[in-house]
């Protein structure tokens, strides 16, 4: 049998008390939340062009990877290579 259903679904049962509870606190975690997320939002055509998370953070290693290899370049190559670009 199903058991009736209270009118007075907003108030607590008895054997809780308001005491036992804590004050609420908004936005609590909110810093600690901010700190360990890095959250970018793409425009919709570079979404549209990398499907994946995965396919981004690979492109992205494979352009950090080719920034060193650039950098290791003799002083003089860089600077002819900066201009004609």
């Amino acid at each position: 049998m199903k058991k009736a259903r209270n009118s007075k679904s907003d108030e607590m049962r008895a054997e809780y008390k308001r005491l036992d509870f804590k004050k609420l606190e908004r936005g609590k975690f909110y810093q600690r939340v901010v700190a360990g997320s890095n959250v970018v939002v793409l425009d919709p055509k570079v979404a549209k062009a990398f499907p994946s998370s995965a396919i981004v953070n690979q492109t992205l290693n494979d352009l950090l990877e080719l920034a060193r290899k650039s950098s290791r370049l003799k002083p003089g190559l860089r600077g002819k290579i900066a201009r004609a670009g």
